[in-house]
C-alpha cells in the first residue's frame, strides 16, 4: 500500500515562509521521481518542483529563487521550503511520486505522476 502524506500547510502573511513535508510509505523506493504540485483557486494543477531519481531538480519559473525542494531518504520525507511567499502562491499543495522522471510537467491540469498525497492548503494573505 503506497501512501504519501503532506503536512506543514497553513496561513501566512505575504513575504513569509512555510515548509511543507511529505512522508512516503509503502512501495515507493528512493529511485522514484518525487515532486510538489499545486492547484490554485480556479486554476489547473501545475508543477512546482521535482527531484528525479538521479537527483536532477526542476522548478517552475514562478517559484525559482524562492522555493527549495529537498529529500531526506533516511526519513522517507520530501520537503518544500517556501520563502518570500506571495498571494499568488495560495493553493492546495500536493506531493507526488512516480518511477518516470516527469519533472514538473503537467498539461491542462493533468500531471502524469502515479501516486499522490491528499494535499495541504497554503494561504498567503
Amino acid at each position: 500500500h503506497v501512501q504519501l502524506v503532506e503536512s506543514g500547510g497553513g496561513q501566512v502573511q505575504t513575504g513569509g515562509s512555510l515548509r511543507l513535508s511529505c512522508v512516503r510509505s509503502g512501495a515507493i523506493s528512493n529511485n522514484y521521481c518525487v515532486g510538489w504540485f499545486r492547484q490554485r483557486p480556479g486554476k489547473a494543477r501545475e508543477g512546482v518542483a521535482s527531484i528525479d531519481s538521479d537527483g536532477t531538480i526542476s522548478y517552475a519559473n514562478s517559484v525559482k529563487g524562492r522555493f527549495t525542494i529537498s529529500r531526506d531518504n533516511s526519513k522517507n520525507t520530501l520537503y518544500l521550503q517556501m520563502n518570500s511567499l506571495k498571494t499568488e502562491d495560495t493553493a492546495v499543495y500536493y506531493c507526488a511520486a512516480d518511477l518516470t522522471g516527469w519533472g514538473t510537467y503537467c498539461s491542462g491540469g493533468y500531471c502524469p505522476f502515479g501516486y499522490w498525497g491528499q494535499g495541504t492548503q497554503v494561504t498567503v494573505s
